[in-house]
């Protein structure tokens, strides 16, 4: 079942966000109706809970609304949850049915469609025809009324198929909407089944490695114990009362911590087991819940639904066929009616071929449509079946997740409190812990002894060697001081020298170190294993060992690893900052200061440092387990790490490479430049016959040309600052060389650019920078090496003529670099005009292009359009051959179906005049029969049966044997009629009789019925006073009283030792108002009781009571003695409350 319904928002401000839609889904676990609102993600939850209330019944206290493992509360929006969207469903429990007393689901009322089929057609309904018809025309019109009864009857069986397939349909929606719904709740479960399995997983872990350990400490506490009296104190230690390390302790106190330890370890154990044997329980449980929401399937029934739609159509074409009969009979009788028959088919040819047709409707379309009507209906009953079961499947399921997630919680809550029993655990172990760990504490100590005392003696020795150091380098002082006095001294008067303070010398070094642990106990490392063994404090011997399982062994081992490396690091990092402390120094050897003895001391200090520290690892991790899963994963972690850091030192060094062979490419770049660029200097100067002056200035540009080549690597940012400020210029000034037309006139500009290097490394040594970037810029190509041998002649005569007459370099390379610029200058304007040419000519060409452009989009817009309506002339074109070739196929069809008709026509003509004499015979037997039937009487319908069978006695036997056998037939319903005639005549005198008897019973009944209420009452009375208790005896206030009503209509209470007891009228009064009538009896609370006493009434009063009352109220006598007591008799008004359920 679907329903839409519309659900606003409680706020008008804000749309929902793009990605939700505006249709809520809502599935009803409990029979699989679906319902559709009309929301959006600001509607709150609360709201469609309202909605749902409205459709379904359902308060919102008893909703659990699930979205995949998400429970929807009333408090949020839709959007908190990204709701509504397409692609997520809704499901709705109902939390009544949740509960274990919860009835199940009544079964699925349907109301199945059956066939509404109309009566079957009477001769008086068929159109009248004239009285000298031809009979075959009356058998034809017969044949056509039939034909439509037939349609009729068909369509009816026809119409109820289609609602029972879609009422199939309807319960296989509705199955699969619970089978999602119960694996939305399996995958909740599934999901708290997850949680508490890691959490019982975690529990259990934890549990057995403090079991461990716990086990070990309890079994080894008589051996610790022994051990602990074994070990004896030092004698500095030892006093009255205290003489092991047993005595340091309360022993008496500790054994009754380890029997408390122990019961507890026992009581806690066996806890633990049956938390573990419950959670096995739940877990099976849960097995068989999963297993039991997982067996219901409807891909079956879907299937078996989906093949009997052929059924459904096999039905519509039988009554395509049934209608095309019936048009085809309804032809027949009007051609005949109207005389338009060909002389070649006569009315009797007619009726053979509908009578062929009547036999395939009897034997072949109507029973097939009935057939199928049964195979939808036990489909129907299939379904129902089915959908019950899904009913059924989905309650017991809900109601045992619901047990189920009782369960998880409880042993939810049960792993939280054994989670904290084992924390009290712990906490009363550690005061255990005391006699195993007193042993590696009292070892601990005596190495701490031995650690202190080397450690002493180290810094001493130390403070002796570092005074050593201090005086040489005293010594070295004076003597530097001592040669630069004897240097200078001669030139610096040494008052001067004196008022400068260089007569001083340096002081004297005293290293004292003020003694300090002079109590240490006087033992050596030789003497912690006499007076602490090993073997006694803490370690196992071989044969312990042996004997310990395989955990506490791997635990030893880790805690000797940990041990080890602790060594490793402090011997490294002592011995790294003993050595840079001592680096460098050569001493005398003395006493108690030589290297090999501050050494040893360093040694015996680490050696007692290690034993502390195995002791701490012993003390702490006994009886401990380490899990070998984390040292496996910090082992994992390291080695991944190590790689990682390997490989990013690898790049890196690989980077480094590369970056050193570019810088090894550049600088042979450079050098091989400067080697190309002295060669040219040298040949051009040689040429010219330059004079030496010029000569030593070139010598001189040369040398500043190298040292700034080898000043290259030096100069980092300042060299790329400069490199880019002349790369800028050289491209600015090269730019004009470019030019093919231009190149015999502007000489060499790669010589005008260098000669310019030079001037400006002979004005400013940042110079060189921008020399040293040109040549890293000068082109290879020999294209680019445009020189002019008239220009290079015309520099170098310039330049040895500046050489010659003592004027400068820098100014004839001036004037060299100014008729430069100005050829730059002429040479950029033409450059300026020539681009303003080509920008007006290309503006121009853009124009042209522009127009071209159009033209051509819109002859692409026009070739386009033909272009499509080429396509659609050409799927026109296929479409039409393809009807084309279609109705071929329908001509040929309909020649190859008239063929077949033809022949058929043929054979039903001849068939028919073999059955149109027995047809027609046969016809007339019929009204003769319908002429018996419509006789008036039962006793007229049995006379003009036996007359008829009379009649047919005297047929010819030649005359067939269907008219034998029709004979045969209304002598035995005749036979049959009289028998019945005659019986029912017997059955009404029978009737007469037994509705007399009937009448005795139901007075005999009524007596019974009066007597069971009789008796029915006065149980109801005994079972309502032993329910209520009450009172029988004694009447008291504040009990409860049954008052009968006597037959003078007064309620008298019942009571076996007070009489005279009766209902005051206020009582009667308030219980007759809540009945129409008075009630037999009548039970209430006493609330007062009153005394009276019969007396006779007085003379006023007797004349009085002779009057009438218009008010229907008592009158005074009657009042005194209203229950028609004996004079001066005694009796009591009772006055009772209302109880509930007591009224009758």
């Amino acid at each position: 079942m679907s329903s839409g319904s519309a659900v606003t928002g409680g706020s008008s401000g804000g749309g929902a966000a793009p990605p939700l839609g505006r249709m809520l889904t809502v599935h009803v676990a409990e029979n699989g109706n679906t319902f559709e609102f009309g929301c959006g993600g600001e509607t709150s939850v609360e709201m469609v809970q309202r909605e749902i209330e409205r459709l379904c019944g359902i308060p919102p206290a008893d909703q659990l609304l699930l979205c995949g493992n998400t429970s929807l509360d009333g408090a949020h929006t839709l959007a908190d949850y990204k709701l509504p969207r397409d692609d997520r469903e809704v499901f709705l429990y109902n939390k009544a049915r949740l509960h274990a007393d919860a009835p199940r689901p009544a079964p699925e009322t349907i109301d199945v469609p059956e066939p509404s089929i109309p009566p079957p057609p009477r001769p008086q309904d068929s159109p009248p025809l004239e009285v000298s018809a031809d009979p075959a025309l009356k058998a034809l019109v017969s044949y056509e009324t039939t034909f439509r009864y037939h349609f009729q009857v068909a369509n009816a069986v026809y119409k109820s198929s289609v609602a029972k397939h879609k009422v199939c349909g309807r319960l296989l929606r509705e199955g699969q909407v619970q089978e999602r719904a119960l694996d939305t709740a399996r995958s909740n479960l599934e999901h708290t089944a997850r949680k508490l399995t890691q959490r019982y997983s975690d529990f259990i872990k934890c549990f057995s490695q403090q079991h461990r350990s716990h086990k070990e400490m309890l079994a080894n506490f008589e051996r610790d114990v022994e051990r602990l009296r074994a070990v004896r104190l030092h004698p500095a230690l030892q006093c009255e009362g205290r003489r092991s390390l047993l005595d340091l302790i309360k022993e008496n106190d500790l054994r009754k911590l380890a029997d408390g330890c122990f019961s507890s370890h026992r009581q806690f154990d066996v806890k633990v087991s049956q938390l573990k044997a419950n959670f096995m329980e739940l877990k099976k449980k849960l097995d068989n819940l999963f297993n039991m929401m997982s067996s219901s399937g409807c891909k079956d029934l879907e299937a078996i639904i989906k093949d009997h739609e052929r059924f459904i159509d096999d039905q519509k074409s039988i009554m395509q066929s049934l209608s095309k009969d019936v048009n085809t009979s309804k032809k027949l009788v009007d051609d005949c009616s109207n005389c338009q028959l060909s002389a070649s088919l006569r009315p009797h040819d007619a009726v053979s071929a509908v009578g062929r047709i009547y036999e395939v409707h009897e034997k072949d379309n109507l029973p097939s449509v009935h057939n199928i009507d049964r195979m939808l209906t036990k489909l129907l009953e299939k379904c129902k079946g089915k959908k019950n079961e899904i009913n059924t499947l989905v309650h017991v399921s809900m109601q045992r997740v619901k047990i189920a997630q009782i369960g998880i919680k409880d042993m939810m809550n049960e792993l939280h409190a054994f989670q904290e029993v084992m924390g009290h655990q712990d906490r009363d172990f550690d005061n255990l812990k005391l006699v195993s760990g007193l042993g590696h504490a009292y070892r601990a100590c005596l190495a701490e002894v031995v650690r202190r005392k080397s450690s002493f003696k180290l810094y001493t020795g130390l403070a002796g060697q570092l005074a050593e150091k201090l005086a040489t380098e005293r010594e070295t002082e004076v003597r530097r001081r001592e040669a630069f006095f004897r240097t200078w001294s001669k030139y610096i008067p040494e008052d001067i020298m004196v008022s400068m303070g260089l007569f001083d010398s340096p002081s004297q070094c005293d290293v004292t170190v003020a003694p300090f642990d002079c109590n240490l106990l006087p033992i050596d490392v030789d003497d912690v294993e006499k007076l602490a063994p090993q073997s006694l404090v803490g370690s196992l011997l071989k044969s312990e060992r042996s004997q310990l399982p395989k955990s506490s062994l791997s635990n030893s081992g880790v805690s000797g690893s940990l041990s080890k490396s602790e060594q490793y690091h402090l011997n490294a990092d002592d011995k790294m900052d003993f050595q840079d402390f001592l680096g460098g120094c050569d001493t005398v050897d003395i006493a108690g200061t030589s290297k090999l003895e501050v050494e040893n001391a360093r040694l015996k200090a680490e050696l007692a440092s290690a034993i502390a520290v195995l002791c701490s690892f012993g003390a702490e991790y006994g009886y401990e387990s380490i899990d070998e899963g984390q040292i496996d994963n910090v082992l994992k972690d390291a080695r991944e790490k190590t790689a990682a850091a390997l490989s990013a030192k690898d790049k890196y060094a690989n980077h480094l490479k590369s970056m050193l062979t570019a810088k090894q490419d550049q600088l042979l770049s450079y050098e091989k430049r400067i080697q190309e660029l002295e060669e040219r200097l040298a040949n051009q100067y040689m040429q010219g016959h330059v004079i030496s002056g010029s000569k030593d200035a070139s010598d001189s540009l040369l040398s500043g040309f190298k040292a700034n080549d080898c000043n290259l690597d030096i100069s980092g940012g300042r060299q790329t600052q400069v490199r880019d400020e002349s790369s800028v210029a050289m491209d600015e000034a090269s730019s004009t060389s470019e030019q093919p037309s231009k190149q015999t006139e502007g000489g060499d500009e790669n010589m005008t650019d260098i000669s310019g290097a030079l001037n400006l490394q002979l004005l400013d040594p940042i110079a060189c920078t921008n020399l040293d970037a040109f040549m890293a810029e000068l082109p290879h190509d020999s294209e680019h090496k445009i020189i002019n041998s008239d220009k290079e002649e015309q520099i170098l005569a310039q330049f040895t003529t500046s050489g010659t007459s003592n004027v400068p370099i820098e100014d004839s390379l001036g004037i060299l670099n100014s008729r430069t610029n100005e050829h730059h200058a002429t040479e950029l304007r033409n450059k300026e005009l020539l681009v303003s040419e080509l920008q007006n000519t290309l503006e121009n060409k853009s124009k042209r292009l522009d127009e071209t452009e159009s033209k051509l989009s819109a002859l692409v817009d026009e070739f386009n359009s033909l272009k499509k309506e080429l396509e659609h002339t050409q799927g026109l074109l296929d479409e039409s051959q393809m009807n084309c070739v279609q109705l071929e196929n329908f001509l040929h069809e309909a020649r190859e179906e008239a063929r077949t008709n033809k022949c058929s026509a043929d054979r039903r003509a001849v068939e028919y005049e073999a059955l149109r004499s027995s047809a027609l015979r046969i016809h007339g037997l019929f009204e003769r029969l319908n002429n018996c039937v419509t006789a008036p009487g039962m006793s007229g319908f049995a006379d003009s049966l036996r007359a008829l069978a009379l009649s047919l006695a005297s047929v010819k036997k030649d005359e067939g044997d269907t008219t034998s056998q029709f004979q045969q037939c209304i002598k035995t319903l005749a036979d049959k009629v009289g028998f019945l005639s005659r019986q029912s005549a017997e059955l009404l005198e029978r009737y007469s009789t037994t509705e007399a008897a009937h009448r005795t019973l139901l007075r005999e009944l009524e007596e019974k019925k009066e007597l069971t209420k009789t008796l029915y009452s006065k149980l109801q009375l005994e079972k309502q006073a032993s329910k209520e208790k009450i009172s029988f005896g004694r009447l008291e206030v504040h009990e409860l009283a049954v008052f009968v009503r006597n037959p003078a209509g007064h309620y008298k209470a019942i009571s076996r030792n007070c009489s005279n007891y009766f209902l005051s009228e206020e009582s009667v009064a308030l219980f007759t108002e809540q009945h129409p009538r008075h009630p037999a009896y009548i039970i209430g609370q006493i609330v007062h009781i009153e005394r009276r006493i019969a007396k006779p009434p007085s003379h006023g009063d007797q004349m009085e009571a002779s009057r009438p009352d218009s008010g229907g109220r008592r009158s005074p006598s009657s009042m005194l003695n209203p229950y028609n007591l004996p004079m001066g008799c005694e009796y009591f008004l009772v006055t009772v409350a209302m109880i509930p359920d007591t009224i009758r």
